[in-house]
């Protein structure tokens, strides 16, 4: 079992205060908990209305399935044109039993 964690730096273009840019981040968050298995949330810069750290985690058996979901999720939030990402970190947590 390997647990898989991804964090994405943004760079929101279009809120120009923190309640719209809630409701950016409200948005891709639920459309990636609609479109993949993972669990995810804001994680950083919650003060500050044109940058954001998402959070993402996921099990699976291997880190190829990971990598490949992780790819996706980053495709996903950049069709949405209202950011761009800054920085990408993977970790990944390998379980024995």
């Amino acid at each position: 079992m390997v647990v898989g964690v991804l964090r994405l730096e943004l760079h929101l273009h279009g809120p120009e205060n923190l309640k719209e840019k809630r409701s950016v981040v409200k948005r891709l968050l639920g459309r990636c908990r609609e479109r993949f298995p993972v669990s995810c949330a804001e994680v950083e810069y919650h003060d500050l209305w044109q940058r954001t750290m998402l959070g993402f985690a996921v099990v699976e058996h291997g880190e190829p399935a990971i990598t490949a979901l992780f790819q996706k999720i980053e495709a996903e939030i950049l069709r949405s044109g209202e950011l761009d990402i800054c920085a990408t970190e993977n970790e990944f947590i390998h379980y024995k039993g």
